[in-house]
């Protein structure tokens, strides 16, 4: 594929299974290259963010698809980019109306861009507000409270503690948690 962009070039999105976004922009990179069409498809993206979760107590980084079940493909749309895309294995077509593909205006391509690269709340959790919880780590092991504050961006926790017979807010991370 070509890095220089044609004027005449525009995003467009495919339709690809759900889950296999990856692979199937792999196949038709490898489509484009093996019918010499690098000159008329310059990019092919999958949008996605990376996200912190807390899974079975633990910190993982995972690869988020913003839009599952679609790829952005940059292209000249003429007949043998449109059939390379629409005969690859695992694309079910183009979106657009009826067999003429839309592409995307320039705001929504600058927009889908910014998302992307603008930095994601860091964690991800199933915990909310008036949620009743354990503390499992930490000075306060083993006492039992209730979610006041969740700070997502940060990872912490607020959590009312009666303490004395008086309820207390005490900042904690997710991970010091656990539903109860």
């Amino acid at each position: 594929m070509s890095q220089t962009t044609d004027p005449k070039a525009k995003w467009y999105v495919v339709h690809t299974s759900s889950g296999h976004e990856v692979r199937v922009m792999d196949t038709l990179r490898q489509r484009v290259e093996t019918m010499n069409l690098g000159g008329r498809v310059f990019e092919m993206l999958v949008p996605t963010q990376d996200r912190v979760i807390i899974r079975n107590g633990k910190k993982a980084t995972i690869k988020e698809k913003i839009f599952p079940g679609y790829l952005l493909v940059k292209m000249i749309l003429d007949d043998p980019t449109w059939l390379a895309v629409r005969t690859t294995a695992g694309i079910t077509g183009f979106v657009g109306a009826g067999n003429k593909p839309t592409p995307l205006s320039e705001a929504e391509v600058t927009n889908i861009q910014k998302f992307i690269s603008s930095p994601a709340p860091r964690f991800k959790t199933k915990f909310s507000v008036g949620e009743a919880v354990k503390i499992i780590d930490g000075p306060f092991s083993d006492f039992l409270g209730t979610i006041h504050e969740l700070d997502e961006e940060k990872g912490k926790v607020k959590v009312l503690v009666s303490i004395f017979g008086r309820e207390t807010p005490v900042e904690l991370d997710f991970l010091q948690i656990q539903k109860v």
